[in-house]
């Protein structure tokens, strides 16, 4: 009896087209670094802190005459907070952000020494520091990797892939430490971030040029770029507050109308 071999192609895993993506972006950016400028644990934090609803290009302009006239957590911890707004004013939040920088700096001199926390619990005391923030520095300026850096980008892109479902960060972050190898964590995200920028732009992602379009699911597919969101400033009063929605949405690729 003959039997016909089944010629149909298997269609690969999660896990294994997150292996194919990573093995690609490692290719095509084989030098991802961190793109903040620092020197310390302590400097990156801080400029991972200003990074937030900024670029790191305006980050990079910032720091480095912050840390001229504040190079350590107990300059910053002892500086007049005035002082510090004036020189991170241009990122952006820069009275929340500054605020938040010298409350962590205070912290990290009267519990820890002087010396920037190397676990997730302790960092995430730390005023203005979340889990991405704590992923960046874990990574960067100790080598310890303790989960995925999810940013606008990295959640983004990961949706757009196929590779979570999910929109929180953290629920993300979950679904991609469970597809990617540990010592991958850091620079998965910063080479998504790099791919975010070049080609699969939130507005018009170029997916004719994209080296991972054949293992993308939302590939020269519109409608299924990001989930339909919208966000209505209509109800919103006050010229401050709508530009904080708009931020906001902007953050999470939601339109607003």
């Amino acid at each position: 009896m003959n039997i016909k071999a089944n010629t149909k192609a298997r269609k690969p895993s999660t896990k294994q087209r997150a292996l194919e993506i990573l093995r690609r972006i490692k290719e095509l950016y084989p030098d991802a670094t961190c793109s903040l400028d620092y020197e310390t644990p302590v400097q990156l934090l801080i400029a991972t802190i200003l990074s937030a609803q900024c670029t790191d290009e305006r980050v990079n302009k910032v720091t480095p005459e912050l840390f001229r006239q504040f190079p350590d957590a107990a300059a910053i911890a002892a500086a007049e907070l005035d002082d510090i707004v004036t020189l991170v004013k241009s990122t952006g939040f820069f009275r929340n952000k500054a605020k938040n920088i010298q409350a962590a700096c205070r912290l990290i001199m009267t519990e820890f020494g002087g010396e920037v926390p190397q676990t997730m619990e302790a960092l995430l005391t730390l005023p203005g520091v979340a889990r991405k923030t704590a992923n960046v520095v874990l990574a960067n300026a100790f080598g310890i990797h303790m989960g995925v850096t999810v940013d606008t980008h990295v959640k983004r892109l990961s949706y757009r892939l196929g590779l979570t479902k999910h929109l929180d960060p953290v629920r993300v972050e979950q679904d991609l430490i469970k597809l990617l190898p540990r010592p991958d964590w850091e620079n998965w995200s910063i080479r998504l971030i790099y791919h975010g920028r070049a080609v699969c732009n939130a507005r018009k992602p170029a997916c004719d040029r994209c080296i991972l379009a054949d293992l993308c699911p939302s590939a020269f597919n519109a409608a299924a770029h990001s989930p339909a969101k919208k966000l209505s400033t209509t109800n919103v009063k006050g010229t401050a507050s709508k530009k904080l929605l708009k931020s906001v949405a902007l953050e999470n690729d939601i339109q607003v109308t």
